[in-house]
This record gives C-alpha cells, structure tokens and sequence, in this order.
C-alpha cells in the first residue's frame, strides 16, 4: 500500500500536545495527533496509523508539523488534505498531503529542524500586553535589546552538548546536538522573534534557550557569557524555560546537503 506524508499546521492552545495520550483511568486527553488520525480513519474506513515527526508539548503551535500513514486510499491526492480537513476541528488543518518513499521515516528521517519562539516585551507600565494573538506569543514587561540578543544567539551555532539548555529528565541517552543557525529579529519596537534551526532539540530545550536569550537582553547574562554556560553543562547557568505560547514548530527538513537557514520555508523544499 502507498505511504502518504502529511504537512499539519496547528493552534496548539487546546491541545495537550502532539502525541496521542490515552490514560488507562481516565478519557483519552485532546492531543493532535488523536484528532487526526481519528480524521484519517473516518475519512478511509479502516484502521490508520498517523505518526508525527516532533513531539510538541501543550501549548506549543506549528505551521510544518510532518506525519506520514500508510493506507489503500481512494481519494485523488490533489483532494486528500481538504478531505482530511473537512473532519478536523477548527484548529488543526492539513497544509499539503503527498506521495511518500514506502520507507518514509517522519522521525529517523528528519534531517533537520526549526522553531520559533516570539517575544513581547516593552518597559512601558501603559504599554498592554497582546490580546488578540496573547496564546501565540509569550509576553514580558521587561525591555530587551535585540543585538545582544542576536550577538549571544551566534554563539550557540555548532555541535556541542546542549544539556544546559535541557530539562533534568529529558530521558535521552545523548545530549549532543548540532544546532545550523540561530536568529534574532525584531518584528517590531516591542517583538522580536527566535528562530533556531539544529539536528534535534532535547525536552524543553528551545524554550530555554529562548529564556537564556530573553536574559542577554535584559543584561542579566552577557553575550560572552554562552560559551562558559555551554561548558558548564549545568542547568542552573542557563535562563528559565519560557512558557509554551510563544513556540512554533517552522519546518522540518529532510533534503539532502546543507540545512537550510532558520528563517527559510524548507516545508516547502524537496519531498523525502
């Protein structure tokens, strides 16, 4: 039977993250991955596996989420993703559904990955804090200067071990990780986003280094800092873990050569 690979975007707001949770207790928990492959299979009328390439946590968003299912499909590709979408909730949706290799690997394939944290932050005591798009982006009263942000964001590009940047139960048997390009951009006077491309990322791990760099900003860690925090491989020298909101999951690569820039469209690149 052919394989199919799915492009998802999704509000991760009321979702208790990506990866189906079915408690033995309890009602299984929304996740996306649930509704979706929930979707899959009344669309097709048969059993359907749907696995996803990156585990997001509650709260977190994405716009080139990748999950592959192998099923006898009847539909013509061109209307399989609005035909999946027509059985989703409002807050998840389908962007593209293509044709994959037979051993397509969403996870063991991925190449490469990119996340992007946004940042409110402003030093004004009348300046209010986002309304209509406060679950997509994490808010702070606190000014922050982005060129000591992006001078910081620099120096966190190479392979190294990232377990300063991880959660203490992160439940990897390595903490190596190379990490492509880190970005900072202001969006505007009072946004900036973080955009950080690498090979994988550990349990929280963009989430904190986005607290770290949310702390060069408000110079209470210097840009010189990183490298010692890096080599201490202790937690405690890195910056707090941001909340959820203001995380979206970009792109994920699995093309051929070099990894493409943080701020690049690879969900649109070449199929695997």
């Amino acid at each position: 039977m052919p394989r199919y690979k799915l492009t998802i975007a999704y509000d991760g707001t009321d979702f208790h993250g990506w990866q189906r949770q079915e408690p033995a207790d309890a009602p299984p928990l929304r996740t996306v991955q649930g509704v979706l492959q929930e979707a899959v299979c009344e669309l097709l009328r048969q059993k359907v596996d749907v696995v996803g390439a990156s585990r997001t946590d509650s709260g977190v968003h994405a716009v080139g989420q990748v999950a592959a299912f192998t099923a006898d499909v009847r539909i013509p590709l061109e209307r399989l993703a609005l035909a999946i979408n027509g059985r989703l909730p409002r807050d998840v949706q389908v962007r593209r559904a293509e044709l994959a290799d037979d051993a397509f690997n969403p996870i063991g394939g991925a190449k490469s990955k990119c996340y992007r944290y946004t940042i409110e932050h402003t030093s004004h005591p009348h300046h209010p804090p986002p309304l209509f798009d406060r679950n997509l982006v994490f808010a702070t009263p606190y000014a922050a200067d982005p060129a000591l942000m992006q001078e910081a964001a620099a120096k966190l590009i190479g392979t190294y071990d990232c377990v300063c940047f991880a959660q203490i139960n992160h439940g990897r048997t390595t903490t190596v990780r190379t990490i492509y390009d880190c970005t900072v951009r202001r969006v505007t006077p009072t946004r900036v986003d973080i955009e950080i491309a690498g090979s994988g990322f550990l349990y929280n791990m963009v989430r904190i280094v986005a607290g770290t760099l949310l702390e060069v900003g408000r110079g209470r860690i210097a840009p010189a800092d990183i490298p010692r925090i890096i080599a201490s491989r202790d937690r405690t020298q890195a910056g707090p873990t941001l909340p959820p909101q203001g995380l979206c999951l970009r792109w994920i690569w699995y093309g051929t050569g070099r990894a493409p820039a943080a701020d690049s469209d690879a969900c649109d690149g070449e199929q695997a």
